[in-house]
Formats: structure tokens, sequence, C-alpha cells
């Protein structure tokens, strides 16, 4: 049974930085695609930054970049994404979520192709 836990949710003020954790179990780890989403209300699900588990470049999208950074570490089975240089418009519920099928470059964040789903946790950013 695969499990994902995120954890670092909270209330920062715009231009302050949370760091989100996911723990993973229940599948080999290593060999996963794993990402972060995030959905703010009224709004899609958005893929936010990708990660091959067995190594590999990162993926963000355009509003994230240079401000996002996700970073892995297969021997604690954990995920994460610092944030930095919050924005009010980062406020969403956010959420990890992990699948083990292939995929393009251009699939890496899309929600439809992962499988596995955390609960979320809740990053507000005030202006």
């Amino acid at each position: 049974q695969v499990q994902l836990v995120e954890s670092g949710g909270g209330s920062v003020q715009a231009g302050g930085s949370l760091r989100l954790s996911c723990a993973a179990s229940g599948y080999t780890y290593s060999s996963y695609w794993m990402g972060w989403f995030r959905q703010a209300p009224g709004k899609e699900r958005e893929g936010v930054a990708g990660i091959y588990t067995g190594g590999g470049s990162a993926y963000y999208a355009d509003s994230v970049k240079g401000r996002f950074t996700i970073s892995q570490d297969n021997a604690k089975n954990a995920l994460y994404l610092q944030m930095n240089s919050l924005k009010p418009e980062d406020t969403a519920m956010y959420y990890c979520a992990a699948d083990r099928r292939p995929r393009t470059e251009f699939e890496i964040l899309s929600s439809r192709l992962y499988n596995y789903w955390g609960q979320g946790t809740q990053v507000t950013v005030s202006s």
C-alpha cells in the first residue's frame, strides 16, 4: 500500500520561505516519478515540480522556476519542496504524488499520470 504524507505547510508573509516534506512508504521509492502539485480554491490542480527518484533532472512549472526547489532523500524515502520568495498567488493546498509509469518530459507535471496522492498540506501567503 503506497502511502504519502505531506507536512510543513503553514502561513507566511510574502517573500518568506517554507519547506514541504513528503514521507513515502509502501513501495520501492528509488524507481518512481514524484511530484508536487497544488490546488487553489476554484482552480484546477497544477503541477509545480517533478523528479525521478532514480536520478535525473528536476522539472518545474514556469511560475515557480528560480523560487522553488524539489529534492529527495532516498535513504529516508522522502521528498521535499523548498519554497522561497513566496507570493500570495502561491497560496494553495500542496500535494505530493507518485507513479511508476514512464512519461515524456511534457507529462512530468501532468496530474493525470500520478496514481498515488497524499492528503495535502495548506500553504497560505499573505501580502
